[in-house]
């Protein structure tokens, strides 16, 4: 039993995965043996975690997920805890492993009760597991409801019910804590899935996986140490190209955002006439004309703030740029022309875009929902498409790019969910860029700084975009 923690990456494994790994270690194994040792993990956890509960509910489902429920309350009984089971379907149904460990608890003696229970110190969720696409209706909504809605922890197994493996997406039970068993799945950590699961575990129950992953959860990017003979020119030239009028700050907070996060040199090309020819408190901030800047050899951030006069600039800015990030209204643009989306295609070198969903979902052509409802896949297949690597923000953001394992990026929280960190995370990816051999590594790595950032916010202290982009600093 691991507790997950994001100082390493983890491999990830989605529903036909993880169905493989399981069929080929339950074919290896005595019957009823997986079943057996998840039972064993769930219970050993759920006295770890809540060491001086007495009153344990163990909701089980229909399947194989209450089956590990029923396997766990025996544990629990027999050791001294008060234990109710609530089984939501007929134990004549049951499948063959969950139908043993029924057996078992009635054999053990652990009350079964009819109702719902009105208190209990611990809540264990068995009612969905990896299997079901059901929703939670009838019976399992009341006891996802019922649990979900008290004061008590939940210790999910597997899943919070009600969570779908690949997406994070689905109307589920609020866990305090998940225990993921054999494999750790994407939608644990993306779309819903964080605030449903709480604190997350992991416990592989003895089985090393074979198949690959179907994505990875990022780690932190290794400690980069300049050397003492360093100059400037080592560490990469940025240039910003937006900031129209009245969205100059955009622009701004990408520059401050690649100065502090390590570039050698940084210009900033306002689209607004009326800038001026200095930053106020950023005297190391070079203002020029976006088409005096040396696009060949430099990497550029361009859209922050841009507006509709940033669509003027797009083909050069594709055609010329040596290392390309593209944001907001850059993106917006070339969404709605169908020539600048060809030239983009036909790039060739580094690019990174970094859409939020709904600027994915104009570029995809479709809806934000639709993009919400499989993040792994939207992002996966705009990579394809502009054959780029893509940053799909969001909870959960998601580093894709053509013919990889896309990842998952742990960092980050609700604090994030302000204006203009959008901005700085673009002037982060741009600063990282020139230093990495990798576009999508130089992504996923800067992706986390910039989450790791605010998960590191000092208690009581505002996040903002500049507080956040002064904050950014090299390992």
């Amino acid at each position: 039993m691991l507790k997950v923690t994001f100082d390493r990456p983890w491999p990830l494994h989605g529903t036909a995965a993880t169905r493989r790994i399981e069929q080929e270690a339950a074919a290896s194994l005595p019957a009823h043996a997986l079943m057996e040792r998840a039972g064993l993990a769930v219970a050993r956890l759920a006295l770890a975690i809540a060491p001086h509960a007495h009153r344990v509910w163990v909701a089980c489902g229909p399947g194989n997920n209450g089956g590990d429920g029923l396997e766990a309350a025996v544990h629990l009984h027999r050791w001294g805890k008060a234990v109710t089971v609530t089984l939501a379907g007929s134990p004549d149904k049951l499948p063959p492993d969950a139908a043993n460990a029924w057996r078992k608890c009635r054999e053990a003696g652990v009350p079964v009760a009819d109702a719902l229970p009105s208190a209990w110190d611990l809540g264990i969720d068995a009612l969905l597991g990896l299997g079901s696409s059901r929703p939670l209706e009838d019976a399992l909504a009341a006891a996802a409801g019922r649990m979900s809605a008290s004061a008590s922890p939940v210790l999910a197994i597997d899943l919070p019910s009600g969570l779908n493996a690949d997406t994070g997406n689905g109307q589920s039970v609020r866990a305090a804590h998940t225990v993921s068993l054999l494999t750790l799945k994407p939608g644990l950590f993306t779309g819903a899935g964080r605030d449903a699961a709480g604190e997350l575990w992991f416990d592989d129950l003895g089985v090393q996986a074979a198949e690959a992953p179907t994505a990875q959860l990022a780690g932190p990017a290794p400690v980069r140490v300049r050397a003492h003979a360093s100059h400037k020119g080592l560490n990469g030239d940025v240039a910003v190209i937006g900031g129209a009028p009245g969205m100059a700050g955009a622009a701004v907070l990408a520059a401050t955002s690649a100065l502090c996060g390590g570039a050698g040199r940084v210009f900033l090309a306002p689209l607004d006439t009326g800038f001026g020819a200095a930053v106020p408190g950023w005297p190391e901030l070079m203002v020029r004309a976006w088409d005096a800047l040396p696009l060949e050899s430099i990497s550029v951030a361009c859209g922050c703030g841009g507006g509709d006069a940033v669509a003027a600039m797009l083909p050069a800015v594709l055609s010329r740029a040596k290392w390309l990030v593209l944001d907001a209204d850059a993106l917006n643009a070339i969404a709605a022309d169908a020539s600048l989306q060809e030239t983009l295609r036909r790039r060739g070198r580094p690019t990174v875009l970094t859409p939020h969903p709904l600027e994915a979902a104009r570029l995809l052509g479709t809806s934000t929902a639709q993009v919400q409802g499989d993040r792994l896949r939207a992002a996966q297949e705009l990579g394809e498409r502009s054959k780029a690597v893509v940053v799909l923000k969001g909870s959960g953001t998601v580093i894709a790019a053509p013919g990889t394992t896309p990842s998952i990026n742990p960092t980050g929280n609700g604090r994030l969910a302000t204006g203009g960190t959008g901005d700085v995370l673009a002037g982060l990816v741009a600063a990282a860029l020139p230093v990495s051999s990798d576009a999508l590594q130089a992504a996923a790595h800067a992706v986390y700084r910039h989450g790791k950032a605010a998960d590191d916010w000092p208690a009581g202290e505002p996040l903002t975009a500049g507080a956040l982009a002064r904050r950014l600093h090299l390992d």
